[in-house]
């Protein structure tokens, strides 16, 4: 068994980091859903369909949520599933944020949290102009 991902976020953004990143490894080492959260949803059912997709998901290792925007639906959905024990939720989802926690699925889920936070972090950089130190 391992930690299962899911992807919380504003409409198709989830969708398309994930394809992206299956892609660019081809394929999925680890169980991952998106959940996409269309601008006018009713928040309640958001998190009616987030809670039984977190169920169907649940093979005892926990879950990893990573949502977009701290403090928007999609994050404030991910955040009324803490009351499970063993489920993190990350807000802030990038591509290198995926990239590393797919690189990583043996880790277990506060290993796997850590790993995501960093695979943020380090995925931004200011890119400099030539000849510029």
């Amino acid at each position: 068994m391992s930690v299962a991902i899911l992807i919380i976020t504003h409409a198709k953004v989830g969708d398309a980091l994930l394809e992206t990143a299956d892609k660019m490894l081809g394929g999925l080492p680890l169980q991952v859903k998106v959940l996409p959260i269309p601008l006018d949803c009713e928040p309640d059912n958001a998190c009616d369909e987030a809670e039984s997709v977190i169920q169907d998901m649940d093979q005892g290792d926990g879950i990893l949520v990573l949502t977009d925007m701290y403090g928007s639906t999609p994050s404030n959905v991910a955040s009324q599933l803490l009351k499970y024990e063993q489920l993190n939720v990350i807000t802030g989802i990038n591509l290198p944020m995926l990239i590393r926690v797919l690189n990583y699925p043996r880790l277990n889920l506060e290993e796997l949290t850590l790993k995501a936070i960093s695979g943020g972090n380090d995925g931004i950089i200011q890119c400099k102009k030539r000849g510029s130190k």
